[in-house]
């Protein structure tokens, strides 16, 4: 990536139109928080490129003064693979729901993980399908009553986090739509990783789904249920900063520190860059009343991606070919003359 000389700002990159998300919407802190995370990566701004499919965060490139599609349902992932490959310069970023991307894109989505194609997805995770008014969600929790599930959903639903690691994902965070600080942080330290940087958001729709992740959000409880991961730290959390998260056997425990014996050298190190995925995976599968939900950047493991492979081979094809020019190629094989 060319390194800007122009100091840019969160300014820089809001589009002249006017945003029409509904009031309260989630969707307005994400959009805040990675206008912030921008200027930071110190790109041109002829750099950035945001791709949706079909949704209400879809309309987030409209949002964006940046170069921008805004694609077909459940297809962003084709979109932003093809628009990263052809044009490797580019930082892509992809802005997905869970429905566009679990549902019609979900082929789409395990694939471009699996691919490791250098593109930042993310997904706006409110379980609901809120632009077509209240279904429910390959996300939606079991039991959920919607509009298309008036007696409650029977699905088993889906966890992003699971698939990713399922998919051979290298890069897995999740976030709460409200924590901008956290969010940005999360976005830039995506944008520096090499491969498809894999982001869920926990976002609220105020409209059809309002308050769907309070039990982890709400003021009063939110630290005892809240786990933010950081890197070489360890896992404390709770409103004392008195509880982790220890090894029992094959599972993980919550315990409080200074009970039962255990103290703070007893609780599990972060080690986002570790390749063997199966301690990322407990964390993603943490759930509440049981668990803290896991935030922050849960994995982060370095590998060769789908574009650079691309035209590792190409240059490879291009040494060993007696084509070097369009010339070439017309005078290759069978020729001749027409009079």
């Amino acid at each position: 990536m060319t390194e800007n000389n122009i100091k840019l700002t969160p300014k820089d990159f809001k589009s002249n139109q006017e945003v029409r998300w509904c009031p309260g919407c989630g969707d307005h802190a994400i959009l805040s928080a990675i206008q912030r995370a921008l200027p930071e990566l110190g790109y041109n701004k002829e750099q950035f490129a945001f791709i949706s499919g079909i949704g209400c965060s879809s309309r987030f490139p409209y949002y964006m003064d940046t170069y921008g599609i805004h694609g077909i349902h459940g297809r962003a992932s084709a979109i932003a693979s093809g628009t990263k490959v052809a044009n490797p310069k580019l930082s892509v970023w992809q802005i997905t729901g869970d429905g566009d991307a679990m549902a019609i894109g979900g082929n789409h989505f395990i694939h471009v993980v699996r691919r490791n194609i250098d593109i930042n997805l993310i997904l706006f995770n409110n379980e609901i399908y809120g632009l077509t008014k209240g279904q429910y969600s390959p996300t939606s929790k079991l039991g959920s009553v919607t509009k298309t599930s008036p007696f409650g959903s029977i699905d088993n639903p889906f966890h992003p986090g699971e698939l990713v690691i399922g998919a051979q994902g290298k890069f897995f965070a999740r976030s709460i739509d409200t924590n901008i600080k956290l969010n940005k942080e999360i976005f830039i330290e995506a944008a520096h990783h090499d491969g498809t940087s894999v982001v869920e958001i926990l976002q609220n729709c105020v409209i059809y789904n309002d308050k769907t992740h309070a039990y982890i959000t709400d003021k009063e409880h939110k630290a005892d249920r809240q786990l933010v991961l950081k890197h070489g730290e360890p896992m404390i959390f709770g409103a004392n900063n008195d509880k982790g998260i220890v090894f029992a056997g094959t599972k993980l425990k919550v315990v409080t520190i200074g009970e039962d014996g255990y103290t703070k050298d007893d609780i599990l190190v972060h080690d986002a860059y570790e390749e063997n995925p199966e301690i990322h995976l407990m964390l993603i599968n943490m759930h509440y009343p049981d668990y803290p939900v896991a935030l922050g950047v849960i994995r982060s493991v370095k590998c060769e991606t789908y574009d650079q492979r691309v035209e590792k081979q190409i240059e490879e094809v291009k040494k060993q070919s007696d084509i070097k020019c369009v010339d070439d190629l017309l005078r290759s094989g069978s020729t001749w003359e027409v009079k």
